[in-house]
Parts: C-alpha cells; sequence; structure tokens
C-alpha cells in the first residue's frame, strides 16, 4: 500500500506511518483478494512474458503468487524503505520478482511505454482516503498511463463503485474501460454475485452496474483499463 495524505488517525501520506506499521506488523497480508482468487482475471489480460508493475505492494503475496505461477518479470513498489528493504531479503533468490522504494506519483525511474500492465490492490483507495485526494490521483493515474505501453493494461481492484471512481478514471482520456467484480472474500461463497471472468455491462455513467448487481452489492470493484495507442487518444481528445 502507498499514499494519500493524512486523515483521521493514520497518516497515509507519510513514509513513517507505513514504515511503522510494518515494522509493527511484518505480514504477508493482502488487500482486498489473494493471487489465486485473481488469477482467471490476470490469465484474460496479461501474458505470462509481460513486465508487469505492482504499485503499493506492500508484503502482499500478490507478486510471489504471480511468479509461482509463470510470470517471468514483476517489479514492486512500495513508498515504505522498511517493507521494500524486507521484501528484498525475502525474495533475494527470485531474480523474477523486483521491489524498488519509490512513490506512484513520482515514477520517473521508470522509462514511458516501458510496462506490459500496471496492478493495483488498493493503492488509489489509499490516495482517496487523503487530503488534496483528486490531485494525488490523477498525478498517479497519469504517471500510470506514462509508463504503460500502448495497448497496455491498468487493473484497478477497488472498493470504489462508478459514482466514485469510473470520472476519475474516464478524465485522463488514455483508454477504454471494461468493468469487472468479485466477492469481498469475507462475503458468503454460496452467494455468487457475478462470475468473475464475465465482463458487468458498464454505461457511460455508470448505473448499468447497479441495475445488473443490486445497489448494495458485497464485491470489489475491477476497473480493466486499456491504454489505447497514442494517435488514436489524440484522435479521442
Amino acid at each position: 500500500m502507498t499514499l494519500g495524505t493524512s486523515t483521521g488517525s493514520h497518516a497515509y501520506g507519510e513514509p513513517s506511518y507505513w514504515d511503522h506499521r510494518y515494522l509493527q506488523d511484518p505480514g504477508p497480508f493482502d488487500w482486498y483478494q489473494k493471487y489465486k482468487n485473481l488469477a482467471p482475471l490476470f490469465d484474460l489480460y496479461i501474458n505470462r512474458s509481460h513486465r508487469v508493475l505492482l504499485v503499493g505492494s506492500g508484503n502482499s503475496t500478490l507478486g510471489e503468487g504471480m511468479v509461482s505461477d509463470g510470470y517471468q518479470d514483476v517489479v514492486n513498489i512500495d513508498i515504505s524503505s522498511v517493507v521494500v528493504e524486507a521484501m528484498q531479503k525475502k525474495y533475494h533468490d527470485k531474480p523474477e520478482l523486483k521491489y524498488i522504494k519509490m512513490d506512484v506519483r513520482y515514477m520517473n525511474a521508470f522509462e514511458s511505454r516501458s510496462f506490459d500492465a500496471v496492478i493495483d490492490k488498493g493503492t488509489l483507495d489509499s490516495l482517496m482516503c487523503g487530503q488534496n485526494a483528486q490531485q494525488n490521483a490523477k498525478m498517479m493515474l497519469e504517471e500510470v498511463g506514462r509508463i504503460l505501453k500502448d495497448n497496455g493494461v491498468y487493473i484497478l481492484i477497488t472498493y470504489g463503485d462508478p459514482s466514485y471512481r469510473l470520472n476519475l478514471l474516464k478524465d485522463i482520456r488514455l483508454w477504454t474501460i471494461t468493468m469487472h467484480v468479485i466477492d469481498r472474500m469475507e462475503k458468503n461463497p454460496e452467494q455468487k454475485s457475478w462470475e468473475l471472468t464475465k465482463p458487468v455491462p458498464l454505461s457511460d455513467d455508470g448505473n448499468s452496474v447497479s441495475q445488473a448487481l443490486g445497489s448494495t452489492p458485497e464485491v470489489h470493484y475491477i476497473y480493466v483499463c486499456m491504454k489505447v495507442s497514442s494517435s488514436n487518444a489524440e484522435i479521442n481528445k
């Protein structure tokens, strides 16, 4: 997890908050979902040979799960030096799995169009919890768009339904958006809301999602944002 700005009792924007948290609770811990639950969706959009970036990776086992399942180049970034150093040590023998301390709003160390996929499991949500949320989120999303190759994919796993996230994503004007949903892990598995690999109908205003799922579904929303080619992006502006 990474970034945000102080809100309530949690200073999500401060590296010191996350350093302290990871010192107190070294993990591992996965926000929202684990790899085995998400793997069928990733298979639709990401190849094993793709270069993948996990933002706000923390001490999640997501990257480990991907590498164990055949992904060859998984880069993880986080704002906390404590967790990055711990994960570098933990996976020192896995060259396919890299950990770098970095602010998701300023990914200057990465060249433009250098990743095939970016996966965000709760990081944008963290940004949206704090002050200057819209500005910080916009900075992050623009950086994600910059480092993605044409036809690359940004997969956002979030609590935010379309009324909170769709316009934010559409305002970047870089990608086409497909929606999937996955039941929250704590939900009764006998009450399945929707098939993960089947896209949910997504109208321009997002109202189609509540029509398909009901008004209060116990799901995480997954926005699959496919970056259009640079020439098409200019035409669409």
